[in-house]
């Protein structure tokens, strides 16, 4: 349930950030095929992060250090740059023009699912 939970915030917080960012968007022609797209996208973005984030975070460490966190930026944009382009190779109506459309999309994304988060914690949190 908590993974379900989860993946409806990344959702959402996904679709918000189509809506603000040019560059990220979702072009399906119905609103419940733009729903289902931003779902799929949501787990793929997921997978991504789960898979391949602790061990950039690993090698990279030192990056991290020298530059206060803020080579996190960079990760997370290309993450969601590595999300745009499984989508599109996975023939789904979802594109992430260039870095820096990724790298806004990244930060308005983990705002708005950090945001979403505090106000819906998830069961480990609670009890």
């Amino acid at each position: 349930m908590a993974f379900l939970i989860r993946l409806v915030i990344n959702a959402f917080a996904l679709w918000v950030t189509t809506l603000v960012v040019d560059g990220i968007d979702v072009t399906a022609r119905t609103a419940g095929g733009k729903a289902g797209t931003v779902l799929v996208v949501a787990l793929i973005f997921g997978v991504v992060n789960a898979v391949l984030k602790p061990i950039i975070r690993v090698v990279g460490c030192v990056f991290y250090v020298v530059t206060l966190g803020l080579f996190a930026l960079v990760v997370n944009a290309l993450l969601f740059l590595l999300t745009g382009w499984i989508a599109e190779r996975s023939h789904l109506p979802f594109s992430v023009n260039g870095f820096w459309a990724a790298f806004w999309g990244a930060i308005v994304m983990a705002v708005l699912s950090w945001i979403i988060s505090l106000v819906v914690p998830d069961r480990a949190e609670r009890g």
